[in-house]
């Protein structure tokens, strides 16, 4: 503290530090690694914090950050815990693209039980390229009807309910895919008013944040 902010009481204004993915908040920005094992859309971007959500399940809730860069498209980051932590991120897909990028009577085949189907990708043509580091050859299901609810706000410091009456979350049945080496994943969340949101998911380390830049 300086002279001048003694004598009148006041202290220099503290700075947030930022070093990890769950201390981000709305407003803050990163800068991904420029490495080629990241798609373009990754790749060396800078994005800022435009939401914080948050998906409930029964024993646990996860955040979900949405990330905005230049190109004005959503990315959205989540953080998977096994031994270790990974980012999540993920991109939505059309129906056009999912069309293009998968056999739909396949496709289909994952919301039949016992749930267990396996599904593979279509060769790669000039309007679906963009994804080719998105996308593995082949997946195995490892999820079926997992429900849970959508949150548009961030529980990272409280415990959300679907009881509550002025925000219950938006209930919906999850179905995820993994390839073999669980790198790549397809997510799908069907909500209960029939939408159907289709992601592609790249799991990567910790340290793809090469930079984070703490908001207002």
């Amino acid at each position: 503290m300086s002279f001048i902010g003694k004598w009148f009481g006041k202290e220099a204004p503290v700075t947030r530090q930022l070093t990890q993915p769950m201390e981000l908040r709305v407003g803050d920005m990163v800068t991904l690694d420029d490495s080629f094992a990241l798609p373009p859309q990754l790749r060396g971007q800078q994005f800022r914090v435009e939401a914080v959500n948050t998906y409930e399940y029964e024993h646990s809730q996860e955040p979900e950050f949405v990330l905005k860069g230049n190109s004005g498209d959503a990315i959205y980051m989540g953080l998977e815990q096994d031994d270790e932590t990974w980012l999540a991120f993920s991109i939505k897909l059309p129906r056009s693209q999912v069309e293009a990028l998968f056999d739909l009577d396949a496709f289909a085949e994952i919301f039949e039980e016992p749930g267990k189907a396996t599904l593979h990708a279509l060769p790669l043509t000039e309007t679906t390229e963009q994804y080719a580091q998105w996308l593995a050859d082949e997946y195995h299901q490892v999820a079926f009807a997992q429900f849970g609810y959508f949150h548009r706000q961030d529980y990272r410091h409280g415990k959300p309910s679907q009881f509550m009456e002025n925000n219950p979350g938006d209930a919906f049945e999850a179905y995820e895919l993994l390839d073999g080496d669980e790198s790549r994943a397809i997510d799908i969340e069907v909500y209960q008013d029939g939408d159907t949101d289709v992601l592609l998911t790249l799991y990567r380390p910790l340290s793809d944040i090469r930079e984070y830049w703490p908001g207002e």
